[in-house]
């Protein structure tokens, strides 16, 4: 089947949802100069860094020298997560372009995440609309663990579609669904994806995938079964992930790309561009990064037939090797 006709937009959220769980501080320069390596990649949106408190993620304490510093560049939309006023206040005063505001579906998840519960969270982020509403500033709202909660399970899609349409009442422009701890399966998708589409008219839908369990690509074709264009991805697959110790975080964005292109989507990506990207991320954060594109190549990145199999060698011996 294909797809040439089917254009999508991938969301490169690494520099903050990445960054933000990782133990070595990124220096500054180093995040200025990859959010402008990313800029010649062609993602659609860049979620550059977040506007919370430096004490509660002091690994963004850098978050206006960045976005203050960083070339922009037109046709992307740069994004940032935003807590409550005195962070949007912050964020307006750097000329974003979007701010991204954040709870959980799940009644627990809220409280263990953010120490409030949904309807306080929901009045703050209220207060917070009301702040960027008088500005040409968008607004995007993600509602975490739409998916799945870690304690609760299930959350019906009901309630996921409910709290999206309260915060489409008060004129945000877009919504993303967030399988926080990765629980998501490609059914479920795109069920939730179906009505999320049917319910939520124009709102800008994203999704926003974990790979916890190993099911994002599969979770991604079932979104784009439903509609969705839209999606999140971290370069290298960097990004933590809440009540799953040592399990990978966000989709892999180069992973993502060579599945979508081999397919014949229209991705806008620079894969090529994306992994020189990803290729700098171990040295950044100190450590491997998930991303099985990175170490493997592309599908079609072929290998030079080895000399001893190319010049012909005794048969015992190619028995021997081959473990027969």
């Amino acid at each position: 089947m294909s797809h040439a006709n089917k254009r999508l937009y991938i969301q490169e959220v690494a520099t903050r949802d990445g960054f933000q769980n990782e133990a070595r501080f990124v220096d500054t320069d180093a995040k200025i100069a990859l959010v402008n390596k990313l800029n010649d990649c062609g993602f659609a949106k860049i979620e550059v860094t977040s506007f919370t408190s430096p004490k509660a993620i002091p690994a963004l304490r850098d978050a206006e020298a960045v976005m203050h510093r960083i070339t922009r560049k037109p046709g992307v939309v740069y994004t940032v997560l935003v807590p409550n006023v005195r962070g949007a206040e912050r964020a307006l005063s750097c000329d974003v372009d979007e701010v991204n505001l954040v709870m959980s579906v799940s009644e627990s998840h809220n409280r263990t995440n953010l120490r409030m519960t949904r309807e306080q969270s929901f009045a703050q982020l209220r207060d917070v609309i009301k702040v960027v509403e008088e500005t040409s500033v968008a607004i995007n709202v993600s509602l975490s663990t739409a998916m799945g909660c870690p304690m609760e399970g299930d959350v019906a899609v009901s309630e996921v579609l409910s709290w999206g349409q309260r915060f489409a009442d008060l004129g945000v422009h877009g919504v993303t669904l967030c399988d926080t701890t990765g629980m998501a399966f490609p059914s479920q998708v795109n069920e939730l994806c179906r009505h999320a589409i049917a319910t939520l008219r124009g709102l800008e839908l994203t999704l926003h995938f974990h790979n916890t369990r190993g099911m994002a690509l599969a979770n991604t074709l079932a979104a784009i079964g439903a509609g969705v264009d839209r999606f999140d991805s971290s370069l290298g697959g960097l990004g933590g992930c809440p009540y799953a110790p040592g399990a990978t975080g966000n989709v892999c964005t180069e992973e993502l790309v060579h599945m979508l292109e081999l397919e014949g989507y229209e991705t806008g990506v620079n894969l090529s561009a994306a992994m020189e990207a990803a290729a700098l991320l171990p040295g950044l954060v100190g450590h491997d990064v998930p991303s099985q594109v990175l170490k493997a190549g592309r599908r079609l990145d072929l290998h030079k037939m080895p000399a001893s199999a190319a010049n012909g060698i005794p048969e015992q011996r190619a028995l021997v090797q081959q473990g027969v």
